[in-house]
C-alpha cells in the first residue's frame, strides 16, 4: 500500500536533514513493529508512562525519565515542571502564573524560536548577556523559575558553559533546564548534560534516534522528571494536548533501545562515504564550492556537505536550486541556510547543505548529479 499515492502525494529524496518540515527521520523496523504490538492492546498510559520512564532511564544511566510528544513539547513541559511542581493547584491554573515563579533566564545568544515552548505555557523569557555576573544577578531577581539554556547547532555565539551555568545556578536554588533535541550523536550527551549539572534536559525521538516523529526525551532529577509527568497527558495539565500515545512510547523506547547498543563508528564510515561522493561529484564545478562540514558545538556530530557560490556568476540563486531540485523528479529536498532564516543567530552569507543520514543507500548519487545538473548549466 503507497499511503501517500493514495493521498496523491510523491515521496522525497530528504537530503535535508531531520528537519520537522520533513517529517524527521526514518523509524527501523524494530520501532515500527514495537509500535504496532502497542497498538493491539489497552493499557493504563500512567502505568506505561512510569514504566517506560524507569526503562530508559536505566538504559541512558540518568536518574529519572519521561516520554514526551517531541523536545518543544519537553521545553514546555519542563518549564511547567520548574513552575508548577506536582502541586495539583499550581498545575490545573497554568498557563496562568499568579503568585507563582515564571521567569526563565536565558544567555542572549541563545534565543531562538523554540522558547515559544516556555511562553506557551506561561512562563516568561528573560535575556542576560553571557556573563557570569549578570547571570547571578539575573537568577537572584523576584519570581526566578529556572535558567533555560540550548544547545543546537545555530547557537554559535559565545555563551557561558552549561557546566558554570549549573554551578551559579545551585548556589540559589534554581533549576537549569537544556533543550538538546538534536544533540545526538555523539551517544554520549544523552548522560552528558545532566551530569553536568542540568535538572532537566529534552531531547527529540525523531531525529538521530530514529524514534517515533512525535516522541521526545526528558531526562534528569527524580522530583522534577515525576513534575513533568503530573503536568502532562493524560493528566488535565497544560501538557494534555500534547500527547504521546501509547504507540509512541512504545517505539521511543526500542529506539532508544536500538541506539545505545548501535556502532556509531560504522555508522560516521557509512555518512563520511556518502559526504565524500557527493564532493567528488560536484568537484570541478566552475565557481561551485563543496566542503565536507560538521555541525557547530558538540552535538549532532554528522558530516554534511556545503555548498556555497557566487549567485551571479552562475546565474543561479541558492532559492532557486532549493526550489528547482523540489521541484525536479524525483523531488530533492536540501537544506538552506540564509540570513533571512538564520540572520539572529549570526549567519551573514547564504550555503546550502546536503546531509547524508537522512539518504538511503545510493541515495547521495542521484543529488549529486542533479545538483551538478544545475549549477552546471546543462
Amino acid at each position: 500500500m503507497d499511503i501517500y499515492a493514495e493521498l496523491g502525494l510523491e515521496p522525497i529524496i530528504n537530503a535535508g536533514g531531520t528537519l520537522t518540515t520533513l517529517g524527521g527521520s526514518l523509524m527501523l523496523p524494530e520501532v515500527t513493529e514495537a509500535m504496532l504490538a502497542a497498538s493491539r492492546a489497552f493499557v493504563r498510559m500512567d502505568e506505561l508512562h512510569l514504566a517506560a520512564g524507569r526503562r530508559i532511564a536505566e538504559l541512558v544511566g540518568v536518574e529519572a525519565a519521561h516520554v514526551c510528544a517531541g523536545a518543544a513539547s519537553g521545553i514546555a513541559l519542563m518549564a511547567a515542571a520548574c513552575m508548577a511542581g506536582a502541586d495539583p493547584a499550581k498545575i490545573r491554573r497554568l498557563p496562568d502564573t499568579t503568585g507563582m515563579v515564571h521567569r526563565f533566564v536565558v544567555q542572549r545568544p541563545q534565543r531562538n524560536p523554540f522558547d515559544l515552548a516556555v511562553r506557551l505555557v506561561g512562563g516568561e523569557i528573560v535575556d542576560v548577556d553571557p556573563d557570569a555576573g549578570k547571570l547571578e544577578r539575573a537568577i537572584q531577581e523576584d519570581s526566578v523559575a529556572a535558567v533555560f539554556y540550548t544547545f543546537a547547532w545555530f547557537c554559535f555565539r559565545e555563551s557561558l558553559p552549561l557546566v558554570e551555568v549549573t554551578e551559579i545556578a545551585r548556589r540559589y536554588g534554581v533549576p537549569v533546564v537544556v533543550d538538546a533535541a538534536a544533540e545526538v550523536p555523539p551517544v554520549e550527551n544523552l548522560w552528558r548534560f545532566v551530569k553536568e549539572g542540568a535538572d532537566l534536559v529534552t531531547f527529540s525521538g525523531g531525529k538521530a534516534l530514529r524514534g517515533p516523529q512525535s516522541s521526545g526525551l526528558i531526562l534528569g532529577s527524580e522530583a522534577l522528571v515525576e513534575a513533568c509527568r503530573l503536568n502532562d497527558n493524560p493528566y488535565m495539565a497544560v501538557g494534555r494536548p500534547m500527547k504521546a500515545g501509547k504507540e509512541e512510547i512504545a517505539g521511543l523506547v526500542k529506539a532508544v533501545e536500538l541506539y545505545v547498543e548501535r556502532d556509531h563508528a560504522a555508522e560516521g564510515f557509512v555518512w563520511d562515504r556518502r559526504v565524500a561522493r557527493v564532493i567528488e561529484t560536484l568537484s570541478d564545478l566552475q565557481g561551485v564550492r563543496a566542503w565536507r562540514q560538521m555541525p557547530y558545538g558538540i552535538g549532532q556530530q554528522i558530516p554534511h556537505v556545503t555548498l556555497s557560490w557566487d549567485e551571479a556568476a552562475l546565474g543561479v540563486t541558492y532559492e532557486e536550486l532549493v526550489r528547482r531540485l523540489l521541484e525536479g523528479r524525483p523531488r530533492i529536498a536540501v537544506q538552506l541556510v540564509s540570513p533571512s532564516r538564520y540572520g539572529e543567530a549570526g549567519f551573514e552569507s547564504s550555503q546550502v547543505r546536503i546531509h547524508p543520514h537522512t539518504l538511503r543507500e545510493g541515495e547521495e548519487v542521484v543529488v549529486a548529479e542533479r545538483v551538478r545538473e544545475i549549477l552546471g548549466g546543462t
